[in-house]
């Protein structure tokens, strides 16, 4: 049974920032509690908690309807506060972390950027605490909340596809939030091989074995434009207007927001108010090992934000990112062996990356830039289709030039996407390089040209 509520705080403050030893010994997933088959994904989430916490999920379970009535704040002033101790499992305590922060991302953003609450009640501001510290994560709403455990196949024995996943819980957004999650998933889901090859190109530069390091980086080329091809499914899944308009304020957290600048205090917590990032990409482990694997350097405040972002994830996730830092610069390796084949792999696998993160520019400015740029001009001239109208116009400001991260969120990515490329070892030849999306060339055209009609 958990200690004295009221010193939590300091606890998930130090379980966030926990320092990992470097270690020599060979790399294993199952040690990171990384799955073979799903990777940083939490394998089968539960779908319930014990019955005593029937009174979270009640509520969890319906928060897009209590937004939609107004009541989510008078549902969670009234409910009862609930002690922690009979979460017992890893799973039952992701659960419960996935349950309380969608409840709080509700209760905080019920009523746009324009209502917002300063205090989140002791009901849930303390069990969400108890949870957040024992799972060493923040008490918000994360990436590995809404995509690594919260999913579940309707058919169990059927494929890991869109039309076979569903979410466990939702946030307003309709059909659009189950593709924004579920597409993440799945791009998750095609990093995996890349991830497992990551210990196959370290265990080779360890060895001094180039076929070995070769042949796995290509695994890794393989996974990362795997990545991208399950990326583009956001077009068909996703709303831009719903994406900008509805979704993107559920997913905002109360640190570097206009809309909450002094943060938010948890009552029962501490009387001063905490800051916290809301959800973004950044929390996703994936990039960070790719980008520590190839010796990708993010410097000055981009690179601050990166790294704060790993305070994000689950621990161990965190480590393993840490650990593959810590091994000899695969780099260096390339350029010390100058095999014409592994250095060209190598440039290819950053290659690859830099597309894939042309991508998401790409991504970005069809569901944040364009919308951004209507939405001003919606409000300006109050012309528009009723549907367009209601969700784009109503777009809280404060997020028109940030991501839900609390970035500036085209500099980030753009100055993200450069130090990349500033990794290849011969930046001028042209093999190496990947052709852009056509379609990134089109969505910029659009942003320029965009007027009412």
């Amino acid at each position: 049974m958990p200690g004295d509520r009221e010193s939590v705080t300091s606890i998930v403050i130090k379980s966030m920032g926990t320092k990992v030893k470097n270690t020599e010994i060979p790399l294993s997933l199952e040690q990171f509690h990384i799955s073979e088959d799903y990777g940083f994904i939490l394998p089968e989430p539960l779908r319930d908690l014990p019955v005593y916490y029937k009174p979270w999920m009640d509520i969890a379970r319906n928060v897009p309807e209590l937004i939609s009535s107004h009541s989510l704040r008078l549902r969670i002033h009234d409910m009862a506060l609930l002690e922690t101790h009979l979460l017992r499992t890893h799973r039952e305590l992701r659960f419960a972390h996935l349950a309380l922060s969608i409840m709080t991302m509700g209760y905080v953003w019920q009523e746009g950027e324009r209502e917002t609450v300063k205090v989140l009640p002791r009901s849930l501001s303390l069990p969400f605490c108890e949870v957040s510290q024992r799972l060493g994560l923040p008490p918000i709403l994360i990436h590995a909340d809404t995509v690594l455990a919260n999913w579940k196949k309707r058919d169990p024995d059927g494929p890991f596809s869109m039309e076979n996943l569903e979410l466990l819980l939702t946030l307003p957004g309709g059909g659009s939030v189950r593709g924004f999650f579920l597409v993440t998933l799945l791009v998750e889901l095609a990093a995996v091989p890349g991830l497992k090859s990551i210990l196959d190109v370290i265990n080779g530069v360890q060895y001094n074995d180039v076929a070995m390091v070769t042949k796995a980086l290509d695994v890794v080329s393989q996974a990362i434009d795997s990545m991208k091809q399950a990326f583009k499914l956001m077009h068909e899944y996703v709303d831009p207007s719903i994406f900008y308009g509805i979704m993107r304020i559920y997913l905002s957290g109360w640190k570097d927001n206009p809309s909450m600048p002094e943060g938010l205090i948890y009552e029962g917590v501490q009387e001063k108010p905490m800051e916290f990032s809301g959800g973004s990409a950044a929390q996703s482990s994936i990039l960070h090992c790719f980008d520590e694997l190839l010796g990708v350097q993010h410097e000055g405040s981009n690179g601050a934000f990166l790294k704060r972002m790993r305070d994000y994830m689950p621990l161990s996730h965190k480590q393993f990112i840490k650990n593959i830092s810590s091994r000899p610069s695969l780099r260096s390796f390339v350029l010390q062996q100058a095999d014409e084949r592994l250095t060209h792999t190598f440039e290819h696998c950053v290659a690859r990356l830099v597309d894939f993160r042309n991508y998401h520019i790409n991504i970005v400015t069809g569901y944040i830039t364009i919308p951004a740029s209507r939405a001003k001009q919606l409000r300006a001239y109050k012309q528009g289709l009723a549907e367009e109208l209601d969700a784009i116009r109503s777009a809280p400001k404060a997020l028109e030039e940030r991501g839900t991260g609390g970035s500036g969120i085209m500099t980030f990515l753009k100055t993200v996407r450069d130090e990349t490329k500033d990794t290849s070892i011969s930046q001028c030849t042209n093999v190496n390089q990947v052709s852009p999306d056509p379609s990134i060339t089109e969505i910029q055209k659009a942003a320029s040209e965009l007027t009412i009609e």
